[in-house]
Parts: structure tokens; sequence; C-alpha cells
């Protein structure tokens, strides 16, 4: 969108190709890639009046825009087109909003974790990326952002000030950094027009005490329903890159320890798998696992071993043979929501 806005601007046409088949008619060619799995079509990579970047080509050490590009207004009107398309089909409004409600953007960019598994591993520091102004359509009714580490980032209270001038309503897409917020951030966040979900992540078991805490520390400081704190789990990652057969028990075992503990907290988690998830030996697992977490309405209501007996079939399987293998893995396959929330005070101080 940033690019189709620089070159409108530049005085040329500007349209989104929404099929290969379409590559012929333009006199320049730009294609983006954010996943690296994305299949993309040998002979569309060799054309002369192709440029191509992002993180799906060169992961952490994707090319950067042009200044000039990177501080233009974005395109909104890009995926008009396709917009139009897909209300043909029926869809609901929930699947193309974020191309219609929101301005999008970073209000600051990098990380200083500099965790093994993210395109940001390079990065050292949070700082400011782009002013709101930048980005921001007066005539989207809300704003969506997805910083890397917003409150690592030492002017968050200022850009977060800004945000809240607006009087938009907002939400930080990414995962905010749970481990880093204090009581003055969470008052500061929680003080503004959050819209729909609050995203954390949870992403170590390692941090098991210290997420804990700071769950305590929200619920302590403001009154949130937390059903509407989602929380990413990520899993399938080997910190020590072996991957080896004693790994993918306990990492199975580590993720239900996390949902067990997110449950406890009434909080809802999100499964990502790590692409080693698709093969491991229990990839079946993964797949149960993400399939229950993912649908919050069947979260809420059933056990993952309920949810795999209703599916039937493969994901039954895969629960049955995974618990015939390790049967010491039962004691998380029957937790239930509502009954672990009243539990809660196994893990809340």
């Amino acid at each position: 969108m940033k690019m189709s806005g620089f070159f409108k601007k530049e005085g040329h046409q500007t349209s989104l190709v929404q099929g290969y088949e379409e590559i012929g008619k333009f006199d320049k060619l730009y294609l983006s890639q954010v996943f690296t799995d994305t299949c993309v079509p040998p002979k569309v990579l060799i054309l002369g009046n192709l440029t191509y970047g992002g993180t799906g080509f060169y992961y952490d050490k994707a090319p950067k825009l042009p200044d000039e590009i990177e501080h233009c207004m974005p395109d909104y009107g890009l995926y008009d087109a396709y917009i139009e398309k897909i209300r043909r089909y029926g869809e609901s409004d929930s699947v193309y909003k974020f191309y219609t409600d929101y301005s999008i953007g970073f209000l600051t960019r990098g990380c200083f974790r500099q965790c093994s598994f993210c395109v940001n591993r390079n990065s050292t520091r949070s700082v400011p990326a782009s002013p709101l102004e930048e980005f921001m359509d007066e005539k989207r009714k809300k704003l969506c952002f997805l910083d890397d580490n917003f409150f690592a980032c030492p002017e968050w209270e200022s850009l977060l000030d800004k945000v809240m001038e607006t009087g938009k309503r907002y939400q930080f897409r990414q995962g905010l950094d749970l481990r880093i917020m204090q009581k003055k951030h969470i008052e500061k966040l929680f003080s503004g027009k959050l819209d729909d979900k609050v995203y954390f992540a949870f992403d170590d078991i390692r941090d098991k005490d210290l997420i804990i805490r700071k769950l305590d520390l929200l619920h302590e400081t403001v009154e949130v329903k937390m059903k509407y704190i989602r929380v990413y789990v990520l899993c399938g990652f080997d910190r020590v890159g072996k991957w080896g057969n004693g790994f993918w028990y306990q990492d199975i075992r580590d993720t239900l320890e996390r949902v067990k503990i997110l449950m406890s907290f009434g909080c809802f988690p999100y499964i990502m798998r790590y692409e080693k998830c698709w093969t491991s030996p229990y990839y079946g697992m993964y797949t149960v696992i993400s399939r229950w977490c993912n649908q919050p309405a069947q979260f809420k209501k059933k056990s993952l071993r309920e949810f795999c007996n209703l599916q039937g079939g493969s994901s039954k399987r895969y629960l049955d043979e995974f618990e015939k293998e390790y049967p010491q893995i039962s004691e998380y396959l029957d937790m239930k929501y509502d009954e672990v929330v009243a539990d809660g005070a196994l893990y809340r101080g």
C-alpha cells in the first residue's frame, strides 16, 4: 500500500495483481512475500520487469523500503477491487474489516529480545518508526498497530498519548510483551478505547512464573473480562536446534501446561506452530491442539479429549496414539475451561 501510494503521488497508475495470469499487463511489477512457505512460480521470479522482496524471500535479511516510500501515506484503496470480489462470494464483514475499517502501520520498529525464531532477531532495541499521522486515514474509524515490541520503546507513553488523542479505537495485533509491562503500562493501555481483543504472548515455559505474576498484576490493576485477552503460544521450536524425539513430548507437555495456566486466568490461548511442527512425528497432536485452542467457542466448552472424540477420525486417533505412548499426558487432556478458571487459585497469588 505504501508503494502504491508513493507511485500514485509520482503520477503513475497502480493496481493490485490478483492472479499471475495478469502480470503481462504492466510495465513494472512488485511482488511481496511475507511467509517463507508461500509458493511463487519460478518463471515469475525471473521476469525482467519484476522487483521482489519481503521476509518470505529474505527472512531477517529483507532489504528495507526506501525512506521516501516507507514514510508515504499507504494507498488504502488498493484493495477495493479485491474486497468487492470477496463480498460477491458472500464472505462476512469480519473477513475484510481490516481492509475497510482500519488505518494500519508501525508506531515503533524492532525489539531487544533477539529471539532466534523471530525475523527481528538481528534487532537490539525498539525505536519510533512512523508518526501516527503518516499512516492514519481520517476517514477510517479504527487503528491497527503491527509493532514488534511497543512497550520496549522508551517513547511508548508519548506515542500512546497521541493515539488516544485521536479518539479512535485501536489494537496492537502482534502480541504485547507482558513480561516487561508494569502497572503504569497496563493502566495506560486499558485507559484508552481498546478495540476487540488485547494480544500478549507466552512463548517459553521458562517464563512461567513471570507470566503468572504479570497476569496477576493485570487482574489487580484493571477490570477486564479475561475472555478478551488473547495470548499467542509458540510451540514446536527447539532453542538448542536439535528437535530430537525427546523434545517433541516435552514441547507438547509444555504447550499444554501454558494452555492450562492461561485457562486458569480465563484467557484464551492462540497456538502458533513453528514450521518444524509439520515434520514432527507428532504432527497430528500439534494439529488437534491448535484446532481446539484456536476456536474459542470449542475451547470454552470442551476438553481436548471431548473435542477430539467429537471430531472423530484422525483427530481421535492422534490423541489416542499419543496418550498410549505417553500416558502421563492424560492430566491435560480432560481439563475444561470453566473448571480450571474456578480452580485458578492454583496459579494465582
